[in-house]
């Protein structure tokens, strides 16, 4: 009985010292908290006292704020109530813009990508270029919201953009006009004497999954596909499971897991939704992004498809918009989680490595198709002289270049990776038989 007594006694000694210290340690906290605040609000009020101009307490906690949601990472923000006007008005209508995406790398404005047939893209702005100037403003210290706030503007006004490029020896200046930015974020080639589809996705919008599934199913018997990822920056999430969806019947397809356990979320493939099992390659560069990392690297960790090209952007955390004040007038846009891939890997600052690196450009031809290649350059300039006499022919050759639906081999011979990715994919076919 005594010894019991000891026990218990022991035993409520203890469970008091452990309340003790958890009650110091949380004091302590409080303590340290109070003391960060108090820091803060003396900062605020020095500077609101002796700074050299006279800056109003709102401005003073605007910059504060623009500061500290800086300073977490690339894609946090500050949006104050002109710039959160901006947005909602930017989410609802079409504004003129240069049809390019930017993320911030190592604290430099740089180049996701151009999409396809936008200003940017017939300007040549490259993915990976880094901008330096927006028109007379430099963009070093700007905000990623900021930089694409002066990028917008009214369809046909003028902008310059100074850009360094790897590779250059000085500053590039491009001059371009904002424009309607319109998209055909997907569609479809043959291959010329090849039983195989290439499918392109410039964005992910709301209707790819759809309009990709179409495409799918109205190319039932074809033999594989390419699926061309290439300088797409992203776009919805949920088009990118459904995209990876279309060609897997089960598994995760990505997980976002965010601070604490409760904030994780699994997104997995449903079977009744895969639309093929015809061999698959994935075409990826350095401005593939987000959404495109998500679909290519959750194919390549289901083994269902073999990735070729550049190691892509890195793009792989999930931003949110949250008010702060009661109107809705004001409000910070912040990472709230990172995207996994199946395998557990993350793509934020990584991105997804392909199976197989293989670089842009023309395929290298030996001698002898360099003579054929030359030949049929003359061809097409003595043709090209010929059409002269004939403008109506001329025309009618434009038009269907125009609405040309077929990959030729001169068109593949200008592209390395995808000459690669066709040669690879024959190789699946043959292998799957």
């Amino acid at each position: 009985m005594k010894r019991l007594f000891l026990t218990t006694a022991v035993s409520l000694v203890l469970s008091q010292a452990l309340f003790a210290k958890e009650d110091v340690a949380k004091k302590q906290e409080e303590q340290t908290r109070f003391e960060s605040l108090s820091k803060l609000t003396k900062v605020i009020g020095t500077v609101e006292k002796y700074y050299v101009d006279d800056v109003k307490l709102q401005e003073i906690v605007d910059k504060a704020l623009k500061g500290l949601l800086q300073e977490l990472d690339a894609h946090s923000s500050y949006l104050d109530k002109k710039a959160t006007k901006e947005m909602n008005i930017q989410t609802k209508g079409e504004f003129g813009g240069l049809g390019i995406t930017v993320g911030m790398r190592d604290g430099a404005l740089t180049v996701i990508s151009p999409i396809d047939g936008t200003p940017a893209y017939k300007a040549g702005i490259k993915a990976s270029d880094i901008i330096l100037k927006i028109n007379d403003a430099s963009t070093i210290g700007m905000t990623l919201d900021e930089a694409v706030n002066l990028m917008r503007g009214d369809a046909k006004t003028d902008i310059k953009l100074t850009i360094v490029r790897k590779g250059e020896t000085k500053p590039l200046e491009v001059k371009m006009q904002r424009d309607i930015i319109k998209i055909q974020s997907v569609f479809a080639k043959k291959i010329d004497k090849e039983e195989v589809i290439y499918l392109r996705i410039a964005s992910f919008d709301a209707k790819v999954t759809e309009e990709l599934e179409k495409i799918i199913v109205e190319n039932k018997n074809a033999k594989g596909f390419i699926l061309d990822l290439r300088n797409n920056p992203g776009g919805l999430l949920n088009q990118a499971i459904g995209t990876v969806n279309l060609f897997v019947d089960k598994g995760v397809i990505v997980s976002q897991k965010g601070r604490t356990a409760e904030d994780e979320e699994k997104f997995e493939a449903v079977s009744s939704n895969m639309r093929t099992k015809a061999p698959l390659v994935v075409l990826v560069n350095e401005g593939s992004a987000s959404a495109s990392e998500i679909v290519s690297g959750s194919l390549q960790d289901h083994k269902r498809a073999v990735v070729i090209g550049e190691k892509t952007f890195g793009k792989g955390s999930v931003q949110a918009v949250l008010p702060i004040d009661n109107e809705k007038t004001e409000s910070i846009k912040l990472t709230i989680a990172k995207y996994y891939l199946p395998s557990g890997r993350t793509i934020q600052a990584v991105g997804v490595t392909p199976d197989i690196i293989v670089a842009s450009g023309k395929v290298t031809q030996n001698d002898d198709n360099g003579v054929k290649l030359k030949e049929a350059d003359l061809k097409k300039h003595l043709q090209g002289e010929l059409e002269k006499v004939n403008e109506t022919k001329k025309e009618e050759k434009i038009l269907n270049n125009e609405t040309k639906k077929v990959i030729t081999s001169d068109d593949l011979l200008d592209d390395n990776q995808l000459n690669t990715s066709l040669a690879i994919l024959k190789s699946l076919i043959i292998m799957n038989k």
